[in-house]
């Protein structure tokens, strides 16, 4: 008999608050001055206003370039000394209101513009009210440039193509998963229903808003689970090592990193192959990074074609792009075939995870 639907149990939550107000709060706040995408794209910004202000203040060409370059002469050096002093106290400036953090950052670039004006010599100084006037209006524009790129750029596309990249893993997961319920279904009834549970559990973590981070604790658990399903399948034939000592599980890594590896290495490396095969999951912190590779036997009818397989392709672009998404040029991905075995390696900075 069809068990009748059950009501949404789930907690309300607070009342939303005006979307004015919303973006007003998102507006000010400061990106991860750790990143080096965000530090390209701060010296992006800083040195396109100089070259239009250069180019404003100028007659002619030759004069454009030459005060292009003056005004780049006693900017950059300030400039990456605040990136220095901001990436330095990254963490804290995270955790404070917007508006505070961001005059944080304008009282570190008055102090790297103090410093470096102190040390030119006469004939290149400015008056230090110019001084600090550049430095404001820098931040200024830098504030903006990111308010701008996170909050009315990126809730409209890559938020909305993170959702899309979400939603591609999920059916190849159930199907395949499903699967090996069926392969089991007549055999042992009892365990099929004990599968179909844990089926569902984790169909309750895919249906969760996969915007936000999640912890690596968490993807353990889901590609554990994962891979108990596939048991049921392969039986024997299927052999997983994991080596996960010393690696922070609290490390934060986007929703479904890993379980698509694992899928991968399944059904394009041991499934093939006819017989039985180890999968190495192998998780560990290198330095100020958090480091994921995933190994798997390659079938020897698909040896010399591995590396280009169409499944290989379409996952792990959907993981690098999403990767890219939420950690810009931190993260990375590399794939590799040696010997027989194919490998993914995922490198992401490590970052507390907080409930």
């Amino acid at each position: 008999m069809a068990r009748p639907s059950q009501p949404d149990r789930r907690m309300p939550g607070p009342s939303p608050a005006p979307e004015s107000a919303r973006w007003a709060g998102r507006l000010a706040r400061v990106p991860d001055f750790r990143n080096l995408g965000v530090i390209l794209r701060t010296l992006a910004v800083v040195n396109a206003g100089l070259l239009l202000t250069a180019i404003i203040v100028s007659s002619d060409v030759p004069s454009a370039w030459e005060e292009a370059g003056w005004l780049i002469a006693r900017t950059e050096m300030p400039l990456l000394l605040t990136l220095l002093l901001a990436g330095t106290v990254a963490p804290a400036l995270r955790r404070r209101p917007g508006v505070f953090a961001w005059a944080v950052v304008v009282a570190l670039a008055w102090v790297s513009a103090g410093l470096w004006m102190s040390v030119l010599p006469e004939a290149l100084r400015i008056p230090p009210w110019r001084a600090l006037g550049w430095a404001t209006l820098a931040v200024l524009a830098t504030q903006a440039y990111f308010s701008y790129r996170s909050h009315l750029h990126s809730p409209a596309l890559a938020e909305a193509r993170l959702l899309a990249l979400t939603a591609r893993i999920r059916p190849h997961f159930f199907f395949n998963s499903l699967n090996g319920v069926l392969g089991i279904l007549r055999e042992d009834p009892r365990r099929a229903e004990r599968a179909l549970e844990e089926l569902a559990d984790l169909f309750r973590v895919l249906m969760r808003d996969n915007r936000e981070l999640v912890s690596l604790a968490d993807e353990i658990e889901v590609g554990r689970r994962y891979l108990d399903l596939e048991f049921l399948r392969l039986g024997d034939r299927l052999e997983v090592a994991w080596q996960d000592t010393g690696c922070p599980t609290d490390a934060q890594v986007p929703p479904l990193l890993l379980q698509p590896l694992l899928e991968n290495a399944v059904y394009h490396g041991i499934e093939p192959s006819g017989g039985r095969g180890r999968i190495d999951v192998e998780l560990r912190k290198e330095g100020e990074a958090v480091v994921i590779e995933v190994v798997n036997a390659l079938p020897i009818i698909r040896e010399s074609q591995a590396g280009s397989a169409p499944g290989h392709r379409m996952a792990l672009a959907n993981l690098k792009e999403r990767l890219m998404l939420f950690f810009d040029l931190e993260a990375s991905l590399v794939t590799s075939q040696r010997d027989g075995r194919f490998s993914v390696r995922i490198r992401l900075p490590y970052r507390p995870w907080r409930p």
